[in-house]
């Protein structure tokens, strides 16, 4: 999953993660300051990262003692106490930003290994995996095993339901537009907050990137025709197609449109329910609403989360570079 970055100093990231507590099983910095966005200054942005450790507990215990000032008031609380709210609201991530390192301005997520295989595999709450839907730069990778497929496996997992809410033919830009968007559905701030321009901005720059992230999983696939050389693709929409995509969806997702379709009083089981969806012509609309409804439950809780622990200065102070953001997307489009 490793790809180019914008910043390419492999020793600029290694004195960054050399800050902190060295348990990471997987390592991972992401966003407009890593890949190039349209419109985006990507030397003034923050660097975002995200840490998965084994053990939230023994982590938080060994970063109070580093890196105490990055911690919001809940630093009094204590690691169990920061771990508890890490693993037990929102999206499972624990966020401190607005972090100074090496001359540059960070902000990290810690979430737990589980947590986070959890999310890959089934999708619980999009948050992490969504980010993984688009090119991140692979830091540091200790799980070689269970957590590389549950990577391989969240990969896959964007691909088919895509294909779901896709035509029968369409092209790479039209696949990875649908890719990159899936965690931004259903996500409130993206109402306020975010540039409305966001997906596009991330899929127009970094096209090798999409290529590179998805290449051998489309060239593999058999629900999908790859063209790679005209750019195109066809997927198969028949019932039996589509009904073949539906029961390889993560377990969450599932759950969800059945929710949305099984009428009450019934108590049908899941693979029938996804049979009738197949056969439905809004089929790829059902898909859509499911992953939205995830998707907004889990950024509402942990946006909630994110004041408490990056504090209210930090808070307002962040959220007025996304408002400026939005702001600039704006004068973009109308200019």
């Amino acid at each position: 999953m490793t790809v180019p970055a914008l910043q390419n100093s492999a020793v600029f990231y290694r004195r960054v993660l050399s800050r902190f507590p060295q348990d990471f099983s997987l390592a991972f910095a992401y966003g407009s300051a890593v890949f190039r966005q349209t419109g985006a200054q990507t030397e003034k942005n923050m660097l975002d990262f995200v840490f998965a450790v084994d053990d939230p507990v023994t982590w938080h215990t060994m970063n109070l003692i580093e890196n105490r000032k990055h911690y919001s008031f809940l630093r009094y609380l204590g690691p169990k106490h920061i771990s508890s709210i890490q693993t037990d609201y929102g999206a499972g991530v624990y966020f401190n930003t607005l972090v100074p390192a090496e001359d540059r301005v960070i902000k990290y997520g810690v979430i737990s290994t589980d947590a986070l295989i959890e999310d890959l595999l089934h999708w619980k709450t999009l948050y992490v995996a969504g980010r993984l839907h688009k090119p991140v730069r692979i830091l540091l990778q200790n799980d070689p095993g269970k957590l590389r497929d549950a990577l391989v496996g969240n990969l896959k997992s964007a691909v088919i339901a895509s294909f779901l809410m896709l035509p029968e033919s369409f092209s790479e830009e039209d696949l990875f537009l649908q890719i990159a968007g899936l965690s931004y559905s259903g996500d409130f701030r993206m109402v306020i907050g975010e540039d409305k321009s966001k997906v596009s901005n991330i899929v127009r720059e970094n096209m090798t990137h999409f290529r590179k992230l998805y290449n051998n999983i489309l060239q593999e696939c058999p629900q999908v025709v790859y063209k790679p050389h005209q750019g195109r693709l066809e997927v198969d929409k028949s019932p039996e197609g589509q009904f073949t995509q539906l029961m390889a969806l993560p377990r969450t997702l599932q759950q969800q449109i059945t929710r949305l379709v099984e009428r009450p009083g019934k108590n049908r089981d899941v693979e029938e329910i996804l049979l009738q969806v197949a056969q439905d012509p809004d089929c790829g609309s059902v898909v859509q609403q499911g992953i939205a409804s995830i998707v907004k439950a889990s950024s509402i809780t942990q946006s909630a989360k994110g004041i408490a622990t990056a504090g209210l200065v930090k808070t307002v102070s962040y959220s007025a570079k996304k408002l400026q953001k939005m702001w600039r997307g704006w004068r973009r489009r109308a200019t």
